[in-house]
């Protein structure tokens, strides 16, 4: 959800891309490379990349669900999800009108995702009544998912433990376009919310 990149066994349900991110060798030497950061469909085609981490092609990663990469700023991808792109950017010029371009969403998103130096995140404050499902919020440091009445506790394989929902202002993670788009009511091709978290 910080849009930090880890290596850990536990593989998601969203595959994402930021670029080639990676060198010859394997080794990640950028966190992004250019603004067009997509949440993709785990199946396509049937396209099959092995190995992963190739010289010169994009970094393969993985997101829990779709709240997660939401929180880490990635949009729905306009190639192998047309349909949730398309219905994505009909949302998305409701509050941002004129902005039906790819780039002019990639910069925004850019924007609001990394802080003025563009080296950290960037999150912002909103109430914590006012934030849909699949929000992401930082407590304490840790990230937490707004679910209903509650928080569920992020972590790499899953949702933990349940809080309730706090009052007064929240720090958000999720960048504030798109929990717009989660307020509308979003669903998509690729899973919202992992199983855990209607534990």
């Amino acid at each position: 959800p910080f849009g930090e990149l880890v290596a850990v066994a536990e593989r998601g349900l969203v595959y994402g891309n930021r670029g080639c991110l990676h060198d010859g060798e394997g080794q990640i030497r950028r966190r992004y490379a250019g603004r067009r950061w997509i949440a993709c469909r785990l199946e396509f085609r049937g396209w099959h990349r092995t190995p992963l981490l190739q010289p010169g092609r994009f970094t393969e990663l993985f997101f829990l669900d779709e709240a997660t990469a939401f929180a880490a700023g990635h949009r729905p991808c306009a190639l192998c999800r047309s349909a949730d792109f398309r219905r994505f950017l009909e949302l998305w010029t409701v509050r941002h009108p004129g902005e039906t371009k790819v780039d002019a969403i990639d910069r925004r998103l850019h924007a609001e995702r990394l802080d003025d130096a563009r080296r950290g995140r960037r999150t912002h404050a909103a109430p914590y009544a006012d934030l849909p499902d699949g929000a992401m919020v930082v407590v304490d440091h840790e990230p937490w998912l707004v679910r209903g009445r509650h928080l569920r506790r992020w972590s790499f394989g899953g949702y933990t433990d349940r809080a309730p929902r706090k009052r007064g202002t929240a720090d958000v993670l999720t960048p504030p376009s798109l929990v717009t788009v989660l307020a509308s009511g979003w669903s998509g091709e690729v899973p919202l919310l992992h199983p855990s978290a209607a534990v």
